[in-house]
């Protein structure tokens, strides 16, 4: 889920109920201290759980712990520093040519993550006003009051990884790829135009929204950033949409669709096979047979969950296409990441397995982070420095390696590209999923959303 800076700080899209508001305050004070480990002191105050929402030449760590040192060798290939670069001046997503005025916008959505220090607490506080992710008593001031107290600690995060959050920059080279190769497969819906529509930084949704219909696009594509759907990370995102025009009470000029999940496209499996293969033969030869591959994806809420709401069953089936595309060389697990709070999650966590392995011989390991299509403070921080520094010191891991991100691989755009020319092609609104609500869903929001764009007329 991409999904971006979840351990972080991304809330639970939770609803109290008889028997959830009292348990609202006891849970709270836990997400204030995400992030926060062994020795430090815990504040007394309450906060919220996450969910998940999100990835080729980004952070990939490969680090080797010398045993019973207690020392850490200095990693064999570290590229953390390039993929957070997004930050730097330098690393500013290029201005799109001006030639030809487009006439399909693609919107890719995703929640963004702050680029500097000093735009934390703007994500952090639009974040925690969301509803869609999470309903409060007075939430309008309890929201600014979570976000001030929150900022210090996220940006002490973000400052360990340059300083801010690259996703940015991996959305705009993605985009830039991705348009290119579309003019050329799809001419008679050319020319095409990327927006960036981020939930909770800028560029937001609505700004994205407000651009493609001064440019006059035609047909507009909402295109989820994450590969697999969730109500918390792609509904939200089409959710905001729709709000958008609800409260201006205008119809769009542009005929919209949606491609809300793509899980088992089989270029995003090929993208995931090849940097898992590439990063299994730098393993010792004689460990390699036994790396256990732990595919790593945010957790969610069993009261998510039980909802109905398709996350889980989604990345099992990324897992699955990607472990058949590999001959099952090797043992495997599908863990989960950034729980917060008492109330139960998806398991195993990762963090656990990775102590669980260790205690039992099993030293080898190669983390995989198979719902984000780009680096963020997930991969950079909480696998990179978290789990394959610190934990893995702690537990005697012998090799453990991260495969790289999505990021900037060619064959991702090309995956990018293929997705929108075959929506295109297809004329249909939506996946027959998406027409589908959770059972028992609680936010009145999502029905609406859902038929406001299956209204739509291609």
């Amino acid at each position: 889920m991409s999904s971006e800076e979840f351990p972080a700080c991304c809330p639970l899209l939770w609803h109290p109920s008889a028997e959830s508001f009292g348990r609202l305050w006891a849970g709270l004070g836990l997400l204030w201290e995400h992030g926060a480990r062994k020795g430090r002191r815990k504040l007394p105050i309450p906060s919220l759980s996450l969910v998940p929402g999100a990835a080729a030449h980004g952070a990939l760590l490969s680090l080797a712990v010398v045993r019973g040192s207690g020392q850490l060798r200095t990693p064999v290939r570290w590229r953390a520093q390039a993929a957070a670069a997004a930050v730097t001046p330098s690393a500013e997503p290029r201005v799109q040519p001006q030639a030809r005025k487009p006439k399909t916008g693609i919107l890719m959505l995703n929640m963004g993550g702050p680029e500097r220090l000093d735009d934390v607490h703007d994500f952090l506080l639009r974040l925690f006003l969301d509803r869609d992710l999470m309903t409060l008593p007075a939430q309008s001031k309890l929201a600014p009051f979570i976000a001030k107290r929150r900022a210090p600690k996220i940006q002490e995060q973000y400052s360990r990884i340059g300083g801010g959050s690259p996703i940015k920059k991996w959305t705009a080279v993605q985009g830039e790829g991705m348009v290119k190769l579309l003019d050329s497969m799809s001419p008679h819906t050319a020319p095409h135009k990327y927006y960036i529509g981020f939930r909770y930084v800028h560029p937001l949704t609505e700004e994205a929204i407000e651009e493609m219909e001064s440019d006059g696009i035609e047909r507009a594509v909402a295109f989820t950033q994450y590969p697999q759907y969730s109500c918390s990370t792609t509904g939200s995102s089409l959710n905001a949409i729709y709000r958008y025009y609800n409260q201006k009470g205008a119809k769009p000029r542009m005929k919209w669709s949606i491609i809300d999940r793509w899980p088992t496209h089989p270029l995003l499996i090929q993208c995931f096979t090849d940097h898992i293969q590439k990063e299994l033969n730098l393993f010792p030869p004689d460990k390699r047979k036994d790396v256990v591959i732990l595919f790593s994806a945010h957790s969610l809420p069993m009261s998510v969950v039980n909802r109905g709401d398709p996350y889980p069953q989604e990345v099992g089936a990324t897992v699955q296409r990607v472990m058949e595309k590999l001959n099952h060389s090797n043992p495997y697990r599908l863990v989960w990441q950034s729980k917060v709070g008492p109330m139960p999650w998806l398991g195993p966590q990762t963090d656990e397995t990775i102590k669980g392995l260790c205690q039992r011989g099993k030293k080898n390991m190669l983390l995989v982070p198979i719902a984000f299509t780009s680096d963020h403070i997930e991969t950079l921080y909480e696998l990179d420095i978290e789990y394959a520094q610190v934990l893995a010191n702690e537990c005697g891991v012998e090799n453990i390696r991260r495969a790289e991100s999505l990021n900037g691989n060619p064959l991702f755009s090309k995956a990018l590209a293929d997705l929108v020319c075959s929506h295109l092609q297809s004329n249909e609104v939506c996946s027959r999923q998406l027409t589908l609500c959770c059972p028992l869903c609680v936010n009145p929001v999502c029905r609406e959303t859902k038929a406001f764009f299956t209204s739509q007329s291609l």
